[in-house]
């Protein structure tokens, strides 16, 4: 089987482009993901919390 080197080359950088636009993407959004998170590990802490109390 032959794959052209000029496929691997366009392969490349499809693949370098997309972990590009991944990484902006977290970077720009990682604090409301953090706070996101955040949000629904207090909601499971608090349903913890009052399953225990009953």
């Amino acid at each position: 089987m032959y794959i052209d080197p000029n496929t691997g080359g366009v392969l490349f950088q499809a693949l370098a482009a997309s972990l590009a636009a991944i990484t902006g993407v977290l970077l720009i959004f990682s604090r409301r993901i953090r706070e996101g998170i955040a949000k629904l590990r207090r909601g499971a802490r608090k349903d913890e919390d009052e399953s225990t109390k009953e």
